[in-house]
């Protein structure tokens, strides 16, 4: 299915579950995409001996260490899922692929594989860093990257903070790609199910200039 076709279809039934406070919604460029969870910031422990060891068994790399700089990305701590250093988003650098998911987000685990794949490949020169958004089941969070083999490196979100905080839109709905240069600005951001790591290659080379 080619990505315009994608962008516009339906992807996601609408989730009709009394209470829960489910919406489906749709992405910027207009494909729909999975439906958020409504709740508030939760007290999560995203680092316990138990996520160690399971980080460390899946073989998920540590989060980036970064420099003081004033990038595009908002001034927005986050903890690194599993232990590991707390990354301020405002001083990553690139070329850097960010991608948003949660462990509810089907089409999260479908993308997941293509991401790693994608890292596999092309990490050396492009890196891909997580956000587990929204998701205050830590432990499934977990147990979802051991299943889906990803070991690029993972932020925890589990209040949902980075939502609506430039450049981040409001995440009405997830996956959701953001690319970033080697000076910290945003190229490129885009609400797209990833279906192969030749897709993410072609839009990174298209977005952050690289010629992979």
């Amino acid at each position: 299915m080619s990505r315009t076709v994608r962008r516009v279809a339906v992807l996601v039934a609408v989730l009709a579950v009394v209470g829960a406070g489910l919406v489906a919604c749709s992405g910027e460029d207009g494909g729909s995409n999975w439906s958020i969870p409504a709740m508030g910031p939760p007290d999560v422990d995203v680092d316990t001996p138990a996520l160690r060891e399971a980080k460390q068994a899946a073989g998920i790399e540590d989060c980036p260490r970064t420099d003081d700089g004033d990038g595009e990305l908002p001034e927005l701590t986050l903890e690194c899922l599993g232990g590991g250093p707390s990354v301020d988003l405002s001083e990553l650098r690139g070329p850097l692929v960010i991608s948003v998911w949660a462990q509810w987000c089907k089409p999260c685990r479908d993308e997941m594989p293509e991401l790693e794949k994608f890292h596999q490949r092309y990490g050396d020169e492009v890196s891909v860093l997580g956000i587990d958004y929204q998701d205050p089941q830590v432990d499934d969070a977990m147990s979802f990257l051991g299943e889906t083999g990803a070991t690029y490196p993972q932020l925890a979100d589990p209040g949902g903070a980075v939502d609506g905080q430039e450049p981040f839109p409001r995440l009405a709905g997830i996956p959701f790609l953001m690319f970033v240069d080697a000076e910290g600005r945003v190229a490129h951001r885009e609400f797209v199910i990833i279906d192969s790591p030749d897709e993410l290659k072609d839009l990174v080379d298209e977005h952050l200039g690289t010629s992979l």
